[in-house]
């Protein structure tokens, strides 16, 4: 894949393979310190006779900034594709392939190039804060794994990175989303697609039983009309080209666990054929995707996983125990950083 990319390198110990594993094992460890992530070089490297390196993590990151954009793209489609081609037909929902789709935003070391590319939040002093990007991203539901991606700046809606991804997804696929996403011209374009769309309902839409055809418990078809106005982030062509009325689905159920905020949920669907699609399962998808993509194999192991660990942190029996709940510990007051660190420095360097 370098060779393909004509990434040129030298040869030494941060490597692009070396520093790419350690880097993957840096993000999916609780402790996501580089020094950490240089001890497991060490530690693998000693394990093979081999000499190690310096403890100092100077080296590291500096190999970890020079990672081409390009390398980590091409790998994250490469691992995509890869992730798709082993989902078999049993692992099918009805026999469609379902995807979530959702938004997120990260920040990134302060430089000027990031806050050229990716400006810090305008409530923010400059200085004092850190470039945040936007990301959207469509996950598998299967696998689990990141389909498609696209970033953009902080200020970005959720739909509009949405709108960008919608020509990653194949005919017959079946997306899923909250509430942001859940947009009269969006509906439109997925089915047009040959995709359908299982959404939480919008906000700014009210919820009643009385307007729309009933076809189940809790389950009906209704009609919703084109806006007056063109929507912000949609371009006039794709309004103008939008029909005056398209039928969804509209499922609610109730959530009775408690702790829950949410007690009622309200979802719309392209599903329309409740015979296809019944009411139960489409809840379902919905509102257990966490498990869907482990076997019941990995269920029960998941589950046994997290009994042991409950009883390592079981809770001694302290009869007549009285203790306020007050925090004894005092945290280092360091003050919120308010200026830029060369106006801070004169300050020190002038008292």
């Amino acid at each position: 894949m370098l060779s393909e990319l004509k990434i040129k390198y030298k040869k030494r110990l941060f490597d692009p393979f070396v520093t790419l594993w350690a880097f993957l094992s840096q993000v999916l460890d609780t402790d996501k310190t580089c020094h950490n992530a240089v001890s497991k070089i060490i530690a693998h490297l000693a394990e093979s006779e081999v000499e190690v390196p310096s403890t100092d993590t100077s080296a590291y990151c500096q190999a970890r900034s020079r990672l081409p954009e390009k390398l980590l793209e091409k790998l994250f489609n490469y691992t995509a594709q890869n992730l798709e081609k082993k989902v078999t037909e049993e692992h099918l929902w009805c026999g469609r392939n379902v995807l979530v789709i959702d938004g997120s935003t990260v920040s990134m070391p302060d430089t000027v190039e990031n806050q050229k590319e990716y400006p810090q939040p305008s409530s923010q002093k400059p200085g004092c804060g850190f470039p945040i990007a936007k990301i959207g991203v469509i996950f598998s539901l299967v696998t689990g794994g990141a389909v498609a991606l696209c970033i953009d700046v902080l200020n970005t809606h959720d739909i509009k990175l949405a709108r960008k991804l919608y020509s990653f997804l194949q005919p017959n696929d079946v997306l899923l989303g909250d509430r942001a996403f859940c947009a009269y011209a969006d509906m439109f374009s997925l089915t047009k697609l040959g995709c359908d769309a299982v959404f939480r309902k919008h906000q700014s839409r009210t919820t009643t039983m009385r307007k729309g055809k009933i076809i189940g418990d809790c389950d009906k078809l209704v009609t919703w009309h084109k806006p007056k106005r063109c929507p912000q982030g949609l371009s006039k062509d794709d309004f103008l080209a939008l029909p005056a009325s398209i039928t969804v689905r509209e499922i609610y159920y109730y959530i009775i666990i408690p702790g829950f905020r949410t007690e009622r949920v309200s979802l719309i669907t392209t599903l329309l054929v409740q015979v296809t699609y019944p009411t139960l399962k489409v809840v379902r998808t919905n509102f257990i995707p966490k498990l869907e993509a482990a076997d019941p194999q990995k269920r029960l192991h998941i589950y046994l996983t997290l009994l042991k660990v409950i009883v390592h942190k079981a809770v001694p029996d302290r009869p007549a125990r009285s203790e306020p709940r007050v925090q004894k510990r005092r945290p280092k007051a360091y003050p919120f950083m308010t200026k830029s660190r060369q106006e801070l420095r004169k300050q020190l360097q002038s008292a």
